[in-house]
């Protein structure tokens, strides 16, 4: 998938309206906590100011429902911005109205306004018409960065796009190239990782890597239905409940064609009585226990996978890795990637922030800021926020 760049945009003194994600952690003294999202839209901003742009950023923050919550305004996403570009970065009090037009309209070439936050106007999420024109107004161009939307139809990813000329920014044109090889040309052995939970929603994502990967594993909480269709006996752990026919569905196609599917052999299971830990076996997990991260034989076994491969795809951890107590099974497996040479792809949810709490940063080779928009584009879905750009 190619989309129109940016680069091919005539950008001097024109006011180039920018999607960016910059829906990034706060503190409790309201400064950035993570500034990864702010960190990978400076390519495209600097490119866009060096060749004599006005800037108009806009972005959310949070979920405010429609409604203005100063807590979630992105006045601290301005000041970490300055400090990251060595400029000041104007703030207009609203997204759209007199006002922010106003401070549009008072920058110069090269200046930077970052509208306040999308979601405090209801017009966003519903893709307003008279919201997006609103947005529209500011800009003669749009510029798409914000890839962890573009699976929304919002009025400032779609409606936008709509009204004016519109281009993919670098990053976008970064996630679409990763995911696109990873989906149509891996080296192989290609090993997807799954972890986590919501199994529901991560059945097509299952169904799609058993269709391109040569091995999957599946750990935490993903695995506990399928030993379930497969007798296991569970303790005080029960799986997600009405998705037995579509385990057995997908248990019986494995069995004949797709990827090698690998469950856990063992687990690090918590008395849910006393609080001890111990190690149980996956398909004997004792009554009144709670599985909570995958034991050594499973940590060995997947990592014996991830170190003979070329490709691997990560989502979601084998474990409970808020608890420290829990978090050595995702450690110990991703850990196993390092000085492993290969194509190795993060994305999904908060993968990030996982992979740097965990200290595992540097066995990736991407890690997608796309969250849900990744698992949809991996899946094969249309994407809006991509659809509505012109093919490059």
């Amino acid at each position: 998938m190619v989309k129109r760049s940016v680069r091919e945009a005539e950008l001097r003194s024109k006011r180039a309206l920018v999607r960016v994600d910059f829906n990034v952690p706060l503190t409790e003294e309201r400064k950035v906590a993570d500034p990864r999202r702010i960190v990978e839209a400076l390519p495209t901003l600097r490119f866009l100011k060096d060749r004599g742009a006005r800037l108009v950023l806009m972005s959310h923050l949070g979920r405010p429902d429609g409604h203005p919550d100063p807590r979630l305004s992105l006045r601290p996403v301005a000041e970490e911005l300055s400090e990251r570009l060595g400029q000041p970065v104007l703030m207009a009090d609203a997204a759209v109205g007199p006002g922010a037009e106003k401070r549009v309209k008072e920058a110069g070439n090269g200046d930077i306004v970052l509208l306040e936050n999308l979601r405090f106007d209801p017009g966003e999420e519903a893709n307003d018409p008279s919201f997006a024109q609103g947005l529209a107004r500011m800009g003669d161009l749009f510029v798409e960065e914000a890839f962890g939307t573009v699976h929304r139809a919002h009025a400032s990813t779609v409606g936008v796009a709509k009204l004016l000329p519109s281009y993919a920014g670098f990053l976008v044109e970064k996630e679409m190239g990763e995911l696109s090889r990873l989906m149509t040309t891996p080296e192989r052995p290609f090993v997807a990782l799954l972890g986590g939970a919501k199994v529901k929603d991560k059945l097509p994502l299952l169904h799609r890597f058993r269709e391109k990967a040569d091995t999957l594993l599946v750990g935490g909480a993903m695995a506990f239905p399928f030993l379930q269709e497969l007798g296991g006996q569970l303790g005080g752990q029960p799986p997600e409940a009405g998705l037995e026919k579509e385990v057995k569905r997908f248990l019986d196609a494995e069995s004949s064609k797709g990827a090698t599917v690998r469950l856990p052999l063992d687990f690090v299971v918590q008395d849910l009585r006393d609080g001890t830990i111990r190690e149980a076996k996956a398909m004997e997990v004792p009554e009144n226990h709670r599985a909570l991260d995958i034991g050594p034989r499973t940590r060995a076994m997947f990592g014996n996978h991830l170190r003979s491969s070329r490709t691997v795809f990560f989502n979601g951890p084998m474990g409970k890795i808020e608890d420290p107590r829990f978090a050595n099974g995702t450690r110990e497996v991703l850990s196993s990637l390092r000085g492993v040479p290969g194509v190795h792809i993060s994305a999904g949810g908060d993968s990030a922030r996982a992979l740097a709490d965990l200290g595992v940063e540097d066995c990736f080779t991407y890690v997608s800021t796309g969250g849900g928009a990744a698992i949809e584009f991996i899946e094969g879905r249309e994407l809006p926020g991509l659809a509505v750009l012109p093919d490059g």
